[in-house]
């Protein structure tokens, strides 16, 4: 299983959500900073787009770990229900599309 994580203590702000994006699933230079960007980058983890460092094989699963969740879910708890919200989003159009769910939320 791929596994991209995220430091919770590190954001803060939504700014700092996606500094964080950028550095743990490598996101391209034409990443937009905003959240409809972080979904469509998330949306091709199975195709040859290069949206993230990660090419999930068809029934292979991101695991989204997002490491110290209580601090982040202190200081931004609407952006930690809204990435949750956007994960279950994006696997249910990966299931749209007769695929598998492609992530995982894990807080820890």
């Amino acid at each position: 299983m791929a596994v991209a994580e995220l430091n919770g203590a590190a954001i803060v702000d939504e700014a700092s959500f996606h500094a964080e994006s950028r550095r743990a699933f490598g996101f391209p230079a034409s990443y937009t900073d905003s959240i409809d960007a972080w979904v469509d980058c998330m949306s091709y983890l199975r195709d040859e787009e290069n949206m993230t460092k990660f090419r999930l094989k068809p029934n292979e699963v991101l695991e989204v770990v997002i490491a110290d969740a209580e601090k982040m879910k202190a200081a931004v708890p609407d952006l930690l229900e809204e990435l949750a919200f956007c994960i279950g989003g994006i696997n249910e159009r990966y299931e749209d599309y007769g695929e598998k769910p492609a992530l995982e939320l894990v807080l820890r």
